[in-house]
């Protein structure tokens, strides 16, 4: 069932986005090489605490995961693009890593995810990232009153297809409320003008996600952690999104 959000209710799911920003800012700044991915989750685990809010991955258990994910982040590095469960590894000079992350905070939930390298940068890695922010924007920009959900749609797969890249649908946006995953399943690619139409109070994580060099997933051992089946490194970026009579409010908004 997709459900659409008053005014209030908008407002009532600012804080939730403000600490699910600020954690990623704060993760963002942390990331470095020598720094282990337990250290990042830990620092997201003592920001939820102290906010006084719930993670929505710790017990997370969908059809796809091989059990709870049993952490409060999905760090991917390098070829790994999506649910990367964080594991004893030490940042590298040169790692991309992703990061996602949603929490639950006075009953409302937030989403989103970015991607960055640590130490020195290769070019690709950098074009990768830009284009998914690039397409992220593109979609957020369509989240209007009256489009369609294809719009949004069609608009990521242009930047993408329009940067060389192929898009993978499997895994894509979704509804954001209560709980973190609800309908509508917001894909990376569709067409202008088809779909659900948009209306106020809609809310949406729309979260463009590209590998260098195929759009093809492999999962790892540990049951969660998906990689680009060519091994070619992955980026992702995302944001929890209301459609509102006034435009885009992208609830996420890191400054």
């Amino acid at each position: 069932m997709i459900e659409l959000r008053t005014p209030r209710e908008l407002d009532e799911m600012k804080p939730a986005g403000r600490l699910v920003a600020s954690v990623l800012t704060a993760l963002r700044e942390a990331a470095d090489v020598g720094v282990n991915l337990l250290e990042l989750d830990a620092l997201a685990h003592r920001m939820i605490k102290d906010a006084g809010a719930e993670s929505c991955y710790i017990d997370y258990h969908p059809s796809f995961g091989a059990s709870p994910f049993g952490k409060v982040l999905c760090t991917s590095v390098n070829d790994a693009v999506l649910h990367g469960l964080p594991h004893n590894y030490t940042l590298a000079d040169g790692d991309l890593l992703s990061v996602d992350f949603a929490a639950s905070l006075d009953g409302w939930v937030s989403d989103s995810a970015l991607s960055v390298v640590v130490g020195t940068p290769r070019d690709e890695d950098l074009r990768l990232i830009e284009t998914t922010e690039r397409a992220l924007a593109a979609g957020i920009e369509q989240a209007r009153p009256g489009g369609k959900l294809g719009d949004i749609s069609a608009a990521i797969a242009d930047v993408c297809d329009g940067a060389g890249y192929r898009v993978n649908t499997q895994f894509g946006g979704h509804g954001v409320g209560r709980t973190m995953h609800g309908e509508p399943h917001v894909p990376n690619d569709g067409r202008a003008g088809r779909g659900l139409k948009l209306r106020e109070g809609l809310v949406i994580a729309i979260e463009p996600w590209l590998m260098a060099g195929t759009d093809q997933l492999v999962q790892d051992a540990d049951g969660w952690t998906l990689r680009s089946v060519d091994g070619s490194r992955g980026a992702h970026s995302e944001h929890t999104v209301a459609v509102t009579g006034d435009g885009p409010l992208v609830l996420t908004a890191r400054s």
